[in-house]
C-alpha cells in the first residue's frame, strides 16, 4: 500500500511539472507512404508530371528565321549594301530601272545629252566662286570690289546662257515628239544640270563633248 501510494505520488509531481508522456513515432507510417506515392508516379510509365497544352503548342512551333540572330541580321545588312550599291551603279549609268522619276524618259536623256555635249557657263561658276573667295582676303579694296563684281557679272551671264538652252532644248523637244508632248519643267531640269560641273552630274554624262544628239 505504501509503495503504490509513493508511486502516485511521484507521477502526480512529473506532470505538475509539465513532462509530456512519448508518443510512439508515426515514421513507419510515414515511411510507408513515400514507397506507395513513388510507386504510384513510377506505374504511370512516364516519371514526370504530364505537360499541358501550352507546353506541348510551344514544343511544337519551330522558329521562322535563323536561331543565329546576329549572323541573319548580318547577312541582311549584307544583301541590303549589295542592293545600295547596285542602285547606286544602275543610276549612275542612266540605266532607267534605277533612275527616279524626275530623270526617267527619254525627253529627259535628250537634255541631259544635249547639255554634257555643250559647254555650258554655270558648270564654272564653282571655280570662280572660289577665286573670288581667295581675292577678298586680300587687302586691296579695289581688287575685292572688282573680283565681287567680276561674280554677279558672271552668274549674269550663266544666268543668261541657261535660259538660251532651255528655250532651244525645247524647241527641238517640240520638234522631235510634238509640241503637245514635251513635258513640264524641261527647261529648269535643263538649267539645273547646266548649273554643275560635268564630273558631279548624275547620272553621269554617257555622251562626249560635242556628241549632240540628233
Amino acid at each position: 500500500m505504501v509503495s503504490g501510494e509513493v508511486m502516485e505520488v511521484i507521477l502526480s509531481r512529473q506532470l505538475s511539472q509539465g513532462f509530456n508522456v512519448a508518443k510512439p513515432s508515426t515514421s513507419k507510417a510515414d515511411d510507408s507512404v513515400g514507397p506507395e506515392l513513388n510507386n504510384d508516379s513510377i506505374s504511370g510509365g512516364k516519371g514526370h508530371p504530364t505537360p499541358t497544352r501550352k507546353e506541348r503548342e510551344a514544343a511544337n512551333l519551330r522558329p521562322l528565321v535563323s536561331s543565329d540572330r546576329r549572323a541573319g541580321n548580318a547577312a541582311a545588312r549584307a544583301r541590303a549594301a549589295e542592293a545600295r550599291d547596285k542602285a547606286r551603279i544602275g543610276m549612275a549609268n542612266g540605266d532607267e530601272k534605277y533612275l527616279p522619276v524626275r530623270d526617267k524618259g527619254t525627253q529627259r536623256r535628250f537634255i541631259r545629252d544635249y547639255i554634257d555635249a555643250r559647254w555650258s557657263v554655270g558648270e564654272l561658276i564653282i571655280p570662280v566662286m572660289f577665286v573670288v573667295i581667295i581675292l577678298t582676303f586680300i587687302n586691296n579694296v579695289l581688287l575685292q570690289n572688282i573680283a565681287i563684281f567680276s561674280l554677279w557679272g558672271f552668274f549674269l551671264i550663266a544666268v543668261i546662257d541657261c535660259v538660251t538652252v532651255g528655250f532651244i532644248i525645247q524647241r527641238k523637244l517640240a520638234a522631235k515628239v510634238g509640241a503637245d508632248r514635251v513635258q513640264k519643267g524641261n527647261r529648269w531640269y535643263a538649267a539645273m544640270r547646266a548649273l554643275q560641273l560635268r564630273p558631279m552630274r548624275l547620272p553621269k554624262p554617257q555622251v562626249k563633248r560635242g556628241a549632240f544628239p540628233s
